[in-house]
Protein backbone atom coordinates (compact mmCIF):
# COMPACT_ATOMS: atom_id res chain seq x y z
CA UNK A 1 0.00 0.00 0.00
CA UNK A 2 1.43 3.34 -0.85
CA UNK A 3 0.92 6.27 1.23
CA UNK A 4 -0.05 9.93 0.46
CA UNK A 5 2.92 11.86 -0.74
CA UNK A 6 2.61 15.17 0.82
CA UNK A 7 2.40 18.25 -1.79
CA UNK A 8 3.02 21.87 -2.41
CA UNK A 9 5.54 23.54 0.26
CA UNK A 10 5.40 20.25 2.26
CA UNK A 11 6.89 18.14 -0.38
CA UNK A 12 10.00 20.44 -1.09
CA UNK A 13 10.32 20.23 2.61
CA UNK A 14 10.74 16.89 2.38
CA UNK A 15 12.59 16.86 -0.43
CA UNK A 16 15.05 19.53 0.95
CA UNK A 17 15.25 17.62 3.85
CA UNK A 18 16.44 14.10 2.37
CA UNK A 19 19.25 16.45 -0.32
CA UNK A 20 20.70 17.90 3.02
CA UNK A 21 19.54 21.69 2.48
CA UNK A 22 16.92 24.32 4.35
CA UNK A 23 14.52 25.87 2.79
CA UNK A 24 13.79 29.79 4.60
CA UNK A 25 10.57 29.53 5.77
CA UNK A 26 7.85 30.34 2.86
CA UNK A 27 6.29 33.68 5.06
CA UNK A 28 3.12 35.22 3.07
CA UNK A 29 3.75 38.64 1.79
CA UNK A 30 1.49 40.45 4.89
CA UNK A 31 3.84 38.21 7.25
CA UNK A 32 6.69 39.08 6.51
CA UNK A 33 6.52 43.13 6.38
CA UNK A 34 3.16 43.60 9.14
CA UNK A 35 3.24 45.30 11.98
CA UNK A 36 6.82 43.48 13.25
CA UNK A 37 8.90 44.63 10.74
CA UNK A 38 10.36 48.37 12.37
CA UNK A 39 10.82 46.27 15.75
CA UNK A 40 13.07 43.06 13.93
CA UNK A 41 15.08 46.25 11.60
CA UNK A 42 15.39 47.03 15.12
CA UNK A 43 16.97 44.03 16.58
CA UNK A 44 18.54 43.78 13.48
CA UNK A 45 20.24 47.45 13.57
CA UNK A 46 21.20 46.59 17.24
CA UNK A 47 22.86 43.56 16.29
CA UNK A 48 24.94 45.90 14.18
CA UNK A 49 25.92 48.31 16.49
CA UNK A 50 26.56 45.83 19.05
CA UNK A 51 29.02 44.44 16.56
CA UNK A 52 30.95 47.80 16.04
CA UNK A 53 31.21 48.31 19.18
CA UNK A 54 32.84 45.03 19.93
CA UNK A 55 35.17 45.98 17.44
CA UNK A 56 36.45 49.68 18.29
CA UNK A 57 39.82 48.55 17.90
CA UNK A 58 39.18 48.19 14.19
CA UNK A 59 36.61 50.94 13.61
CA UNK A 60 38.41 53.98 15.06
CA UNK A 61 41.58 53.61 13.49
CA UNK A 62 40.16 52.80 9.95
CA UNK A 63 37.82 55.26 10.42
CA UNK A 64 40.52 57.95 11.48
CA UNK A 65 44.09 57.13 10.10
CA UNK A 66 43.27 58.66 6.56
CA UNK A 67 41.23 61.85 7.51
CA UNK A 68 43.83 62.22 10.63
CA UNK A 69 46.80 61.55 8.03
CA UNK A 70 45.68 64.10 5.42
CA UNK A 71 44.83 66.87 7.75
CA UNK A 72 48.00 66.54 9.97
CA UNK A 73 50.28 66.83 6.65
CA UNK A 74 48.41 69.21 4.73
CA UNK A 75 47.46 71.68 7.90
CA UNK A 76 50.04 71.18 10.14
CA UNK A 77 53.56 70.08 9.09
CA UNK A 78 53.22 72.02 5.59
CA UNK A 79 52.58 75.10 7.45
CA UNK A 80 55.07 74.13 10.47
CA UNK A 81 58.30 73.75 7.97
CA UNK A 82 57.67 76.56 5.80
CA UNK A 83 55.63 74.22 2.52
CA UNK A 84 53.53 76.52 2.11
CA UNK A 85 50.34 75.90 0.02
CA UNK A 86 50.53 78.93 -1.38
CA UNK A 87 49.57 82.60 -0.96
CA UNK A 88 50.69 83.24 2.48
CA UNK A 89 49.00 82.57 5.98
CA UNK A 90 46.06 83.62 4.73
CA UNK A 91 45.50 81.03 2.05
CA UNK A 92 46.75 78.44 4.32
CA UNK A 93 43.94 78.91 6.81
CA UNK A 94 41.59 79.22 3.68
CA UNK A 95 43.11 75.83 2.93
CA UNK A 96 42.52 74.43 6.08
CA UNK A 97 38.60 75.54 6.28
CA UNK A 98 38.14 74.18 2.50
CA UNK A 99 39.66 70.66 3.28
CA UNK A 100 37.45 70.53 6.84
CA UNK A 101 34.56 70.24 4.98
CA UNK A 102 36.46 67.94 1.98
CA UNK A 103 37.51 65.66 4.96
CA UNK A 104 34.28 64.79 6.30
CA UNK A 105 32.74 64.27 2.88
CA UNK A 106 35.52 61.80 2.13
CA UNK A 107 35.11 60.45 5.69
CA UNK A 108 31.35 59.58 4.93
CA UNK A 109 31.79 58.21 1.50
CA UNK A 110 34.77 55.91 2.56
CA UNK A 111 32.81 54.37 5.46
CA UNK A 112 29.61 54.22 3.28
CA UNK A 113 31.33 51.58 0.94
CA UNK A 114 33.65 50.13 3.57
CA UNK A 115 30.55 49.74 6.11
CA UNK A 116 28.35 48.45 3.46
CA UNK A 117 29.99 46.92 0.33
CA UNK A 118 33.11 44.92 2.09
CA UNK A 119 30.59 43.07 4.88
CA UNK A 120 28.05 42.40 2.05
CA UNK A 121 30.82 40.50 0.11
CA UNK A 122 32.21 38.17 2.66
CA UNK A 123 28.41 37.78 3.94
CA UNK A 124 28.13 36.78 0.15
CA UNK A 125 30.94 34.76 -0.31
CA UNK A 126 32.79 33.62 2.94
CA UNK A 127 30.47 33.42 6.54
CA UNK A 128 27.29 33.27 4.28
CA UNK A 129 25.65 35.35 7.30
CA UNK A 130 23.49 36.74 4.81
CA UNK A 131 21.30 33.58 4.78
CA UNK A 132 20.25 34.17 8.30
CA UNK A 133 19.14 37.81 7.74
CA UNK A 134 16.78 36.43 4.79
CA UNK A 135 15.43 34.24 7.22
CA UNK A 136 13.93 36.91 9.37
CA UNK A 137 10.49 37.91 9.18
CA UNK A 138 11.21 40.90 6.56
CA UNK A 139 10.96 41.02 3.10
CA UNK A 140 14.32 40.71 1.38
CA UNK A 141 14.11 44.23 0.21
CA UNK A 142 14.02 45.62 3.52
CA UNK A 143 16.77 43.66 4.97
CA UNK A 144 18.64 45.38 2.06
CA UNK A 145 17.38 48.78 3.27
CA UNK A 146 18.68 48.01 6.86
CA UNK A 147 21.92 47.30 5.96
CA UNK A 148 21.80 51.13 4.11
CA UNK A 149 20.32 52.36 7.69
CA UNK A 150 23.20 50.14 9.43
CA UNK A 151 25.93 51.39 7.24
CA UNK A 152 24.61 55.19 7.42
CA UNK A 153 24.87 54.95 11.56
CA UNK A 154 27.92 54.14 11.22
CA UNK A 155 28.96 56.90 8.72
CA UNK A 156 27.74 59.36 11.54
CA UNK A 157 29.57 57.90 14.15
CA UNK A 158 32.70 58.41 12.18
CA UNK A 159 31.66 61.98 10.90
CA UNK A 160 31.35 63.06 14.49
CA UNK A 161 34.50 61.11 15.20
CA UNK A 162 36.46 63.29 12.40
CA UNK A 163 35.05 66.51 12.43
CA UNK A 164 36.72 67.67 15.97
CA UNK A 165 40.06 66.75 14.35
CA UNK A 166 39.72 68.76 11.07
CA UNK A 167 39.27 71.58 13.30
CA UNK A 168 42.36 71.09 15.84
CA UNK A 169 44.87 70.09 14.32
CA UNK A 170 45.47 72.38 11.49
CA UNK A 171 48.36 74.89 12.00
CA UNK A 172 46.61 77.75 10.61
CA UNK A 173 43.07 79.00 11.59
CA UNK A 174 39.91 77.28 10.31
CA UNK A 175 37.28 79.56 9.90
CA UNK A 176 33.88 77.62 10.74
CA UNK A 177 30.25 78.95 10.09
CA UNK A 178 28.14 76.25 11.25
CA UNK A 179 24.34 76.74 9.25
CA UNK A 180 21.94 74.35 11.48
CA UNK A 181 19.55 73.25 8.79
CA UNK A 182 22.19 73.32 5.71
CA UNK A 183 24.07 70.60 8.42
CA UNK A 184 21.40 68.71 9.93
CA UNK A 185 19.83 67.74 6.84
CA UNK A 186 23.30 67.01 4.90
CA UNK A 187 24.57 64.81 7.52
CA UNK A 188 21.78 62.62 6.61
CA UNK A 189 21.69 62.50 3.18
CA UNK A 190 25.27 61.90 3.44
CA UNK A 191 25.35 58.95 4.98
CA UNK A 192 22.51 57.40 3.74
CA UNK A 193 23.65 57.93 0.03
CA UNK A 194 27.15 56.74 0.71
CA UNK A 195 25.50 53.51 2.07
CA UNK A 196 23.23 53.44 -0.61
CA UNK A 197 26.39 53.15 -2.93
CA UNK A 198 28.11 50.92 -1.08
CA UNK A 199 25.33 48.59 -1.24
CA UNK A 200 25.18 48.88 -4.68
CA UNK A 201 29.02 48.31 -5.12
CA UNK A 202 29.00 45.12 -2.22
CA UNK A 203 25.79 43.52 -4.65
CA UNK A 204 27.89 43.85 -8.40
CA UNK A 205 31.33 43.29 -7.49
CA UNK A 206 32.66 39.76 -6.95
CA UNK A 207 34.81 39.17 -4.45
CA UNK A 208 37.88 38.75 -6.52
CA UNK A 209 37.14 42.55 -7.97
CA UNK A 210 37.06 44.24 -4.49
CA UNK A 211 40.76 45.57 -5.20
CA UNK A 212 39.72 47.13 -8.30
CA UNK A 213 37.01 48.73 -6.60
CA UNK A 214 38.88 50.88 -4.37
CA UNK A 215 41.98 51.17 -7.44
CA UNK A 216 39.59 52.47 -10.12
CA UNK A 217 36.63 53.45 -8.29
CA UNK A 218 37.32 55.14 -4.88
CA UNK A 219 40.85 57.07 -5.71
CA UNK A 220 39.70 58.68 -8.61
CA UNK A 221 36.61 59.85 -6.68
CA UNK A 222 38.69 61.05 -3.36
CA UNK A 223 41.07 62.89 -6.01
CA UNK A 224 38.30 64.75 -8.18
CA UNK A 225 36.17 65.09 -5.41
CA UNK A 226 36.74 68.92 -4.61
CA UNK A 227 38.38 67.47 -0.87
CA UNK A 228 41.12 69.63 -1.12
CA UNK A 229 40.07 72.16 -3.41
CA UNK A 230 36.23 74.10 -4.14
CA UNK A 231 34.20 73.43 -7.25
CA UNK A 232 34.18 76.91 -8.02
CA UNK A 233 37.95 77.21 -8.45
CA UNK A 234 38.24 74.70 -11.02
CA UNK A 235 36.55 77.39 -13.46
CA UNK A 236 40.30 78.02 -14.85
CA UNK A 237 40.22 74.14 -16.10
CA UNK A 238 36.39 74.69 -17.46
CA UNK A 239 36.16 70.91 -19.23
CA UNK A 240 37.53 69.29 -16.03
CA UNK A 241 34.59 71.52 -13.89
CA UNK A 242 32.16 69.78 -15.85
CA UNK A 243 33.04 66.58 -15.79
CA UNK A 244 33.77 66.29 -12.16
CA UNK A 245 30.13 66.79 -11.90
CA UNK A 246 29.25 63.34 -12.05
CA UNK A 247 31.44 62.62 -9.14
CA UNK A 248 28.98 62.09 -6.10
CA UNK A 249 31.84 63.49 -3.53
CA UNK A 250 31.90 66.73 -5.26
CA UNK A 251 28.22 67.02 -3.93
CA UNK A 252 29.24 65.93 -0.46
CA UNK A 253 32.45 68.52 -0.53
CA UNK A 254 30.31 71.14 -1.64
CA UNK A 255 27.22 70.64 0.53
CA UNK A 256 29.68 70.79 3.65
CA UNK A 257 31.17 73.64 2.63
CA UNK A 258 28.02 75.17 2.35
CA UNK A 259 26.92 73.79 6.11
CA UNK A 260 29.76 74.37 7.96
CA UNK A 261 32.14 77.58 6.23
CA UNK A 262 31.71 80.55 4.31
CA UNK A 263 33.80 79.91 1.73
CA UNK A 264 32.34 79.69 -1.85
CA UNK A 265 30.21 76.72 -3.17
CA UNK A 266 28.02 75.31 -5.38
CA UNK A 267 24.03 76.02 -5.27
CA UNK A 268 22.61 74.67 -2.79
CA UNK A 269 19.10 73.30 -4.57
CA UNK A 270 21.41 71.76 -7.09
CA UNK A 271 23.78 69.70 -4.27
CA UNK A 272 20.12 68.58 -2.56
CA UNK A 273 19.10 67.74 -5.87
CA UNK A 274 21.72 65.33 -6.87
CA UNK A 275 22.19 64.23 -3.85
CA UNK A 276 18.63 62.70 -3.46
CA UNK A 277 18.28 61.18 -6.67
CA UNK A 278 21.57 59.93 -6.57
CA UNK A 279 20.48 57.97 -3.81
CA UNK A 280 17.12 56.97 -4.76
CA UNK A 281 18.90 55.61 -7.88
CA UNK A 282 21.81 53.57 -5.76
CA UNK A 283 19.03 51.95 -3.11
CA UNK A 284 17.01 51.26 -6.01
CA UNK A 285 19.91 49.40 -8.00
CA UNK A 286 21.36 48.30 -4.64
CA UNK A 287 18.05 46.20 -3.65
CA UNK A 288 17.86 45.18 -7.09
CA UNK A 289 21.09 43.34 -6.94
CA UNK A 290 20.88 42.33 -3.44
CA UNK A 291 17.42 40.23 -4.21
CA UNK A 292 19.34 38.70 -7.24
CA UNK A 293 22.13 37.94 -5.19
CA UNK A 294 20.11 36.22 -2.21
CA UNK A 295 17.81 34.53 -4.80
CA UNK A 296 20.74 32.88 -7.17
Amino acid sequence: MTGHLPSGPRRAESSSRRQGTTLPPSLPADERSGPGTGRVVGALLARDMLVVRKNLNEFIPRTLLQPLLLVFVFTYVFPKIGQGIGGGSDAEGMFSTILVAGVLGTTIMFQGIQSTALPLVQDFAITREIEDRVLAPLRIDVVAIEKILSGSLQCLLAALLVFPIATIVPATPVHLAIKWPILLTMVPLACISASALGLTFGTIFEPRNVPMLFGVIVVPLTFLGCTYYSWQSLSAIKWLQIAVLINPLVYLSEGFRAAVTDVDHMSLPVIYAFLIAFTILTTAIGIRSFRARVLK
